[in-house]
């Protein structure tokens, strides 16, 4: 009996990247501008180089954004080992960030020519839940690693939880379903009644953590799949950008705020992230707790 490969796992962290869960990937919004713009070119703004990322990490050593940045960068170019030693040293930075060790994980396994689930890998993973028992990247891969020691039934009721905490219309939702759906049909284990179980179950998440939080529109996410690492990372950043500009026009819920906030933790914006938060602290004081509470799990310090 078998499980997935390591292309069908690597479609689905690629499919994640629009909602901005399973990646870390831009820098600061501080240095946005100076990092990226490109004298000379009308209007136009082009990525940093390796080379320019690199120089900027090795100048800051001990700040993970640097890392994160050009761990990114090699990472959507295929240069998974060296991928890797940029988010190993990202996490040396910053040890208690999940989405940095599930990052580093997700390296590792793409890295690995042999082992589909090497053990530093593995490692890199349970940290991140450790951290952060929610990281979805870290969720999905563990289930990967269970599915390739034989434990089907496991690695399919690990990823239909994930389902369940899964936003609807999410970009990777149907990677996720499709992965359940091939594991179930390969080792004859019947999934579908179990699928449409778990996708029913998020009808009762709390607000905000729905299809109903504003976002994408179900086109967008469907056309995002489709789309170059670079470019998914560029619509990421506008749909960020669109929602923080409705927010700091017209206001919003805790929940709104909350997921700004989370956004831009997530493309690895914390500054804004932190913004963010006092901006939410300031329009809903009567919801402090709440934020405060969203702020550490997501790890907005």
């Amino acid at each position: 009996m078998g499980g997935i490969g390591k292309g069908g796992f690597a479609a689905l962290a690629g499919a994640a990247l629009v909602a901005g869960i399973i990646t870390y990937r831009t820098m600061d919004a501080a240095d946005d501008a100076e990092s990226t713009s490109v004298s000379g070119t009308a209007g136009m703004s082009l990525p940093p180089s390796f080379e320019s990322l690199e120089a900027r990490a090795l100048a800051n050593p001990d700040d993970p954004v640097g890392w994160q940045e050009l761990g990114s960068a090699l990472f959507g170019n295929n240069r998974f080992s060296e991928a890797a030693q940029a988010y190993e040293r990202a996490v040396q930075a910053d040890p208690d960030s999940a989405v940095l060790w599930s990052s580093l994980g997700e390296a590792r396994v793409m890295a690995s020519t042999g082992d589909p689930m090497p053990e530093a890998a593995e490692q890199a993973f349970r940290r991140a839940v450790e951290l952060d028992a929610g990281d979805p990247r870290a969720r999905y891969f563990l289930g990967v690693a269970r599915d390739l020691t034989g434990d089907h039934e496991g690695a399919i009721s690990d990823w239909l939880a994930l389902l369940a905490d899964t936003p609807p219309g999410a970009p990777w939702e149907s990677d996720l379903v499709r992965t359940i759906t091939q594991v179930g049909a390969i080792n004859d284990i019947a999934v579908e009644s179990r699928i449409a179980g778990a996708a029913g179950t998020r009808d009762i998440l709390p607000a905000g953590m729905t299809g109903s939080r504003p976002g994408p529109t179900q086109e967008q996410m469907a056309a995002a799949a489709s789309l170059a690492p670079d470019e998914q990372q560029s619509m990421a950043e506008e749909m960020t950008a669109r929602l923080a500009t409705r927010l700091e026009n017209e206001g919003g819920s805790a929940q709104d705020w909350i997921m700004l906030m989370r956004s831009y933790n997530q493309l690895g914006r914390t500054g804004d992230a932190r913004r963010a938060r006092d901006s939410a602290l300031a329009a809903h004081p009567d919801a402090s707790a709440e934020i405060n509470s969203a702020a550490r799990v997501i790890g907005v310090r």
